[in-house]
């Protein structure tokens, strides 16, 4: 039995766009592929939840394409599904190889053994994150602020949710209070802070390890996926953060 899960025709695990003009910002998108190792066979799921939000955060990697070429921030993207690995949980966290996703069963999960769990962190979460450390660790001599983007459904558990985008934020909340205050000063949107959810160490891995742990600025983004599920509202959304973000850079740095 081969020791990898990753065959030669598997995608590599992670996409690095890199920096095309001098940004604070290094984007970076846990949720934004799909992909599913050819040795997984898609999990034991039908093709039509590979669609829903349970596979990846619809509607982000338009958004995130267009606000990198927009600022010209490196952007690091990953590849494979929440599905298989989630990304954005710490190794060995319970809700990381999920067994049912807002009612899918998930076989490839609940039937897989210990060491597949291993076997995924290590060729793709670990990957991920290193190369997320690597573009950081560049940059040591520059301000730079971490731009974790997602997105959210509309609705969950048959409660709409009303706000358009949402700021998480933890033990360092600097940038966001400045972004959320800019965002409700546009007058046309909903603002969530910590909203759709809590950000805390245990139920999210990316800001708590690459931002709050090396003392950096950094904001993670929520996007309602309805407002981004095409590539007009990808754009316009790519747009306004674009306006938005140096903005909210000038004031912390103010």
């Amino acid at each position: 039995m081969s020791l990898s899960l990753l065959g030669a025709d598997d995608p590599a695990p992670f996409l690095l766009f890199p920096e095309t003009q001098p940004s604070p910002f290094v984007l970076v998108s846990d949720h934004a592929g799909k992909a599913v190792p050819k040795a997984l066979e898609f999990l034991g799921v039908g093709e039509p939840d590979w669609h829903r939000h349970i596979a990846w955060d619809i509607g982000i990697v338009g958004v995130g394409r267009f606000l990198r070429d927009l600022l010209g921030s490196p952007l690091i993207e990953q590849v494979y599904s929440r599905l298989v690995i989630d990304c954005n949980r710490a190794p060995g966290h319970p809700t990381s190889m999920p067994h049912v996703s807002d009612g899918t069963h998930v076989p490839g999960n609940s039937e897989a053994p210990v060491h597949c769990r291993a076997r995924r962190e290590r060729e793709i979460l670990h990957p991920y994150h290193d190369a997320i450390a690597e573009v950081l660790a560049e940059r040591t001599s520059r301000p730079t602020a971490l731009i974790a983007l997602h997105s959210f459904t509309p609705e969950m558990a048959g409660v709409r949710r009303p706000w358009q985008i949402g700021i998480l934020h933890h033990k360092d909340s600097r940038m966001a209070r400045v972004m959320i205050d800019t965002l409700r000063a546009e007058g046309d949107l909903c603002v969530g802070d910590n909203e759709p959810y809590v950000l805390t160490d245990t139920n999210e891995y990316t800001v708590p390890r690459h931002a709050e742990a090396n003392g950096l600025p950094y904001l993670e983004i929520e996007l309602r996926q309805d407002l981004i599920a095409d590539e007009e509202g990808q754009r316009a959304w790519a747009e306004r953060l674009a306006r938005l973000l140096p903005q909210v850079w000038e004031t912390l740095a103010a």
